[in-house]
């Protein structure tokens, strides 16, 4: 685990605004571009920024965190300087939408390899379950101030 605001002190990490939680997707992968639009639409606090791993930051931050920076096998969830990776950064994106989607901290109850492994099946399988888009995920107009990179 790495250490709280780790990434600050690795100069190949561009600074960003971290003072909300940030949320870094494959922006080419259309099951997760679904996911970020649904936290938009969620998200009625405006709580989460979002980042494509495909952006230099995106692939930075991957590369921070000892993930592949071509192969976006988990979301990465950045909150107060710490990151989250598979079901627990799943589970954690998910409550922070506030109610009634907040009950999915349930899920905590499972094992966590349990819960990973999980996750790891969907995110292997997720090109062939939704397939990929030509390009990387755009946001309209009024989410672009949401949005880093």
């Amino acid at each position: 685990m790495q250490a709280q605001y780790s990434y600050r002190q690795d100069a190949d990490v561009p600074d960003f605004a971290d003072d909300r939680p940030l949320i870094v997707f494959d922006g080419e992968c259309v099951f997760c571009s679904a996911w970020v639009q649904f936290a938009l639409k969620h998200d009625k606090a405006e709580r989460y920024r979002f980042l494509a791993a495909q952006t230099p930051l995106g692939e930075a931050l991957y590369r921070h965190y000892g993930l592949d920076d071509r192969d976006y096998e988990t979301n990465i969830l950045i909150e107060d300087g710490r990151a989250f990776f598979k079901s627990d950064g799943s589970i954690r994106m998910v409550a922070g939408l506030g109610a009634p989607w907040s009950a999915v901290k349930m899920l905590r109850l499972l094992p966590r390899g349990l819960a990973d492994r999980l996750y790891e099946f969907v995110a292997r399988n997720r090109l062939r379950i939704a397939g990929r888009r030509a390009t990387c995920f755009v946001p309209t107009a009024a989410q672009r101030g949401r949005f880093l990179g």
